[in-house]
């Protein structure tokens, strides 16, 4: 098993995207595991999304719900996904978080609409 792998089985998950500077910004959230990668969504118009869009590199670690890494960090890259990706994320986080993830993406879509959310994948 990866490490990449192996942190899509963690409940939260350091991701951290870089500013055009190099700055480093690092954000908590839920992860699904996909494939040999791993797999999150985010609201469209993000900061994250931007950085990811301006460069791919990120680096993911286990952590806390705050933040605090819990592991050493991971060099990855991350895409924007399609469609079909957010589907299978959003499933994920379902059947990963339960009643919390169906109700967190439930708020998610009434507030932001189908397409106010994006799936970002980690390789």
């Amino acid at each position: 098993m990866t490490a990449l792998e192996q942190l899509g089985s963690e409940k939260y998950v350091l991701l951290t995207t870089f500013r055009r500077d190099g700055r480093a910004v690092p954000t908590p959230l839920w992860v699904v595991p996909d494939g040999s990668g791993l797999a999150f969504w985010t609201v469209a118009g993000s900061g994250k999304l931007k950085r990811i869009r301006n460069s791919g590199r990120v680096t993911v670690a286990p952590c806390d719900m705050r933040g605090n890494p819990t592991g050493e960090a991971v060099e990855a890259t991350a895409r924007i996904g399609d469609h079909a990706d957010r589907l299978r994320v959003g499933e994920g986080i379902k059947r990963k978080y339960g009643l919390v993830g169906r109700l967190t993406m439930l708020g998610s879509r009434l507030r932001r609409g189908v397409d106010g959310t994006v799936a970002v994948v980690v390789s």
